[in-house]
C-alpha cells in the first residue's frame, strides 16, 4: 500500500506543477515568443480496453471497460495469450477535462499510467502505436491494425516493484493525431518481445481521477 499512497501523491503533485507551469507558460511565453498551454485529460474509462489473441485456439478475448488494462504474455495459460491495450483520450473536452484545439501546435505530450504490477523482468521493452478504433468498442481487427501513419514509440517500463506511476513521451504520436484532424488520440499498447515474457497491468478505475492514465499535452 505504500507504493500506492506514493504513486498517488506524485500524481497529485504533478497535476498541481502543470497547473503552475500553465499559469507561467501563458504569462511569459514560449521559447519563440508563443505562449504555451498545457492541457491534461484522463483516459475515457469506458472506451479503453484490451484484446488477448490465443494463439493456438486463434480465438480473440476482447474487454471494453475493464478496471485493469493488460498488455504482454499471460505465461500462466498453457497457450500463452498475447495481450494489447488500448487507451482512448477525448481531445474536445466532451468528458469534461481540457480541449487541445483543433489549430493548435503540439509541443509535447506524455502519457502518465498506474502500474499495478509487472513483476516478470527488470527491463520491460514496450511499443506504443497511434492508431484508430469506434468509441462503441473494439474489434478483433483492431488487434494488429498497422500504426496511422507508420507512427510508433517505446519505452522501457523498468521496476519490479507493485504499484507505481509511470510516465512515457508520445510527442510524435500526438503531433500525427493534431495533423489528421483526430476529436480522440488513441493509443495501443504491446510488448516488444524480449526473452521475459509476462503480463503488464495498468489500473484504470472509473471515476478514480488519482490513478487514471493521464495525457498531458503542452500546445501553442
Amino acid at each position: 500500500m505504500g507504493n500506492r499512497r506514493e504513486g498517488h501523491m506524485r500524481k497529485m503533485l504533478y497535476f498541481g506543477v502543470a497547473a503552475i507551469l500553465a499559469l507561467a507558460f501563458s504569462g511569459c511565453g514560449g521559447g519563440h515568443g508563443q505562449t504555451v498551454f498545457v492541457a491534461q485529460i484522463l483516459s475515457d474509462q469506458p472506451a479503453d480496453g484490451d484484446i488477448a489473441l490465443d494463439p493456438v485456439l486463434q480465438t480473440f478475448t476482447i474487454a471494453n471497460g475493464p478496471d485493469t488494462l493488460f498488455f504482454g504474455i499471460d505465461d500462466n495459460d498453457p497457450n500463452f495469450p498475447e495481450y494489447r491495450a488500448f487507451l482512448d483520450f477525448p481531445l474536445d473536452g466532451s468528458t469534461g477535462w481540457d480541449v487541445v484545439p483543433a489549430n493548435a501546435e503540439i509541443v509535447s505530450a506524455t502519457i502518465t499510467v498506474f502500474i499495478d504490477d509487472v513483476l516478470f523482468a527488470s527491463s520491460v521493452p514496450t511499443l506504443i502505436d497511434l492508431v484508430q478504433y469506434p468509441l462503441s468498442g473494439l474489434r478483433q481487427s483492431d488487434y494488429d491494425s498497422p500504426p496511422l501513419g507508420n507512427v510508433s514509440g517505446k519505452t522501457f517500463f523498468t521496476s519490479t516493484k507493485i504499484g507505481f506511476d509511470f510516465t512515457f513521451d508520445v510527442t510524435p504520436l500526438m503531433q500525427e493525431a493534431q495533423l489528421r484532424g483526430f476529436s480522440d488520440f488513441q493509443v495501443r499498447l504491446l510488448l516488444d518481445f524480449s526473452d521475459a515474457i509476462g503480463l503488464v497491468r495498468i489500473e484504470d478505475l472509473p471515476n478514480v481521477a488519482i490513478s487514471a492514465p493521464l495525457l498531458t499535452v503542452e500546445y501553442h
